[in-house]
C-alpha cells in the first residue's frame, strides 16, 4: 500500500464520520497548497502514516476548501495538527515541527 492510500482526505460533509467515529487515534493535518510549511510536513505526514499503518490514522484536512471545519476547530495558523481520539481533541500542534516531535504527539496520545 503506497504513503497516498494510508493518508486520506476529509471535507466539510465527512469530517464528523471520517474523524470523529474512529476507534483509534487520528492525527488531522490542516493545511492549504500554498502553504510552504504545509507542503514541507507532508513528507513527514506520509513517513508516519507509513510506520504507523494501522494504529492511527493521518488525515489532510485542506482549509481553503472547507472553511467550516477550520473554523469549527479554531485554525487559526497552518499547519495545524490535532491529535483527536474518542471524538475529543486531545493535542494540538502549530506550524513546521519535526518528524520526532510529531511522533511524540502521537505517542503521548496512543493510549
Amino acid at each position: 500500500m503506497s504513503t497516498q492510500e494510508l493518508i486520506k482526505h476529509a471535507d466539510d460533509s465527512n469530517f464528523e464520520s471520517m474523524i470523529l467515529t474512529g476507534d483509534k487515534p487520528v492525527l488531522v493535518d490542516f493545511w492549504a497548497p500554498w502553504c510552504g510549511p504545509c507542503r514541507a510536513i507532508s513528507p513527514v505526514l506520509d513517513e508516519l502514516a507509513s510506520e504507523y499503518g494501522d494504529r492511527v490514522n493521518v488525515v489532510k484536512v485542506n482549509v481553503d476548501d472547507n472553511p467550516r471545519t477550520a473554523g469549527q476547530y479554531g485554525v487559526r495558523s497552518i499547519p495545524t495538527l490535532l491529535v483527536i481520539k474518542d471524538g475529543k481533541v486531545k493535542d494540538t500542534s502549530i506550524g513546521m515541527v519535526s518528524k520526532n516531535q510529531l511522533a511524540d504527539l502521537i505517542n503521548r496520545n496512543m493510549n
